[in-house]
């Protein structure tokens, strides 16, 4: 296991020139302690491996200093393979180049390995849209991926859900979600989401931008998308559910609501429980998520959302009785001709 750890630290000093103990240590899930260690370790036996004194420092390899690394196990091979995801390469303009890549990796391989990568690529497929969604193939994002790619700013005109807008944005980063694209971009000094389907413009500029140094695509993303669900669903509604209704909250419910829902474990004569919902923001937005639970549900609590329940249930209630006695009077039958 040792020496797994030590040539991840190689690859890894190799790959990002320049990593904490501490940063190190994080990635082989052992003590900063047992990182020290493999670095003198790697420094006997001949790695040019130094360590940088100051807040800005760490460890690196000497400068030109390369090591030919070429075995790779079949679960490394197994990896790469699955990580070939073609959807998403074309969309990027990438299709041909990750072909070219996988051929040329293919080739490179021994027999043995070949075969498990052709039964990685024959039997696992990615399909990134939800149910009934399709992936979205915005106009603009070949050129936001250009930019991000090189540094460069990019000019957009962009559609929020309140009005459009005119922004100079610095491409952090994309993102692939349930078959929509986004783009982490910095405005004014903040780093903001923007779905890439909006942008109804976009220019590439040639003006470079100095990207964070401590910006992180996969944190920011995964503290963003936490605060928005968190933003969605502020309040919690007291629901009493059917034994079908349970069943029903945790099919249709996101997964967000559904991780968060207390459900008690009592049940009343009837059979039905207790459940402490996360909502949406307004009383409509909750009974909107609630009234798809049909009437399996029952919400007992805030008065405004059960009030807001019963008048949409009983507006829909009416409109149908209406609608059934139209159409009841357009298909009666005509009288029978006498003879």
């Amino acid at each position: 296991m040792r020496a797994s750890r030590m040539l991840s630290i190689l690859t890894t000093l190799q790959a990002r020139g320049q990593v904490t103990a501490p940063e190190l240590a994080d990635a082989c899930e052992v003590s900063v302690r047992t990182i020290y260690r493999d670095i003198d370790a790697l420094a006997a036996s001949g790695v040019p491996v130094y360590a940088d004194r100051g807040a800005e420092g760490g460890y690196r390899l000497l400068d030109g200093y390369r090591v030919r690394l070429n075995g790779l196990s079949q679960s490394e091979v197994g990896a790469l393979f699955l990580a070939g995801i073609p959807g998403p390469a074309a969309a990027l303009g990438l299709d041909a180049a990750m072909i070219a890549a996988q051929n040329k990796l293919m080739a490179a391989l021994p027999a043995n390995l070949r075969e498990d990568a052709g039964r990685m690529q024959e039997r696992f497929h990615l399909d990134a849209p939800g149910w009934f969604g399709e992936t979205e193939e915005p106009k603009h994002l070949r050129t936001i991926a250009g930019a991000a790619l090189r540094g460069t700013l990019i000019k957009i005109r962009y559609q929020s859900w309140r009005a459009e807008k005119q922004r100079r944005v610095a491409p952090l980063g994309l993102v692939l979600k349930g078959g929509s694209w986004y783009l982490a971009g910095q405005v004014d000094g903040s780093v903001r989401t923007y779905r890439i389907a909006r942008v109804l413009d976009c220019t590439a500029l040639d003006e470079r931008f100095d990207r964070p140094a401590d910006f992180d695509l996969a944190a920011y993303w995964q503290d963003a998308t936490l605060r928005l669900e968190a933003e969605m669903h502020p309040n919690v509604a007291i629901v009493r559910l059917s034994p079908f209704g349970v069943k029903l909250l945790d099919a249709l419910t996101q997964p967000y609501v559904r991780a968060r829902t207390q459900l008690d474990a009592t049940t009343d004569a009837d059979g039905w429980r207790i459940a402490r919902v996360p909502t949406g923001k307004t009383s409509w937005h909750a009974a909107s998520e609630l009234l798809r639970l049909g009437a399996e549900a029952e919400v007992l609590e805030p008065a405004d959302l059960r009030e807001k329940m019963a008048e949409m249930t009983q507006a829909m209630a009416a409109r149908y009785r209406t609608a059934r006695k139209a159409g009841s009077r357009r298909i009666s039958p005509r009288p029978a001709k006498q003879s």
